[in-house]
């Protein structure tokens, strides 16, 4: 037998699974599969964009019971300013001086004339701080000149 989802009970699912967090919609998701019958994670994974292991995680918290405690605050890294709280008003003391208006005064924004590779470099050397506290996935400090 072959289930056919509507396209808006699609919406419906898709919309109420976006609104819940954490385990909450892993264990809805779990729910609306194992409605689906047999195909239901293949089904959903397809149809409603939902992630099988997501599926299969919230499967195995309804069987046991056990919810798996969510750490989001743990991932990621924290901004640059909280590590460098001068960050930003060096940058902005460094491009002002190569700062200007849009010439055809459309906008209120500012140009600069120095490429990120080139304020990283000043920052390094003006204000002291270091290569390594200065992430960066487009260059790295080889490339600098």
């Amino acid at each position: 037998m072959t289930i056919v989802l509507t396209d808006s009970l699609k919406k419906l699912l898709i919309e109420t699974a976006s609104q819940l967090k954490g385990a909450e919609k892993r264990k809805f998701m779990a729910q609306t599969v194992q409605g689906l019958g047999l195909g239901g994670q293949r089904l959903a994974q397809s149809e409603l964009g939902w992630n099988r292991d997501t599926i299969r995680k919230g499967t195995r918290e309804l069987k046991s019971g056990i919810t798996c405690v969510d750490n989001m605050s743990g991932k990621g890294r924290y901004k640059a300013e909280k590590h460098l709280p001068n960050l930003l008003e060096d940058i902005k003391n460094l491009v002002d001086f190569y700062s200007q208006t849009d010439p055809s005064f459309k906008s209120q924004r500012l140009y600069t004339r120095l490429s990120a590779a080139e304020v990283r470099k000043q920052l390094i050397e003006k204000y002291g701080y270091s290569d390594e506290k200065l992430h960066t996935f487009l260059f790295n400090s080889s490339q600098i000149k």
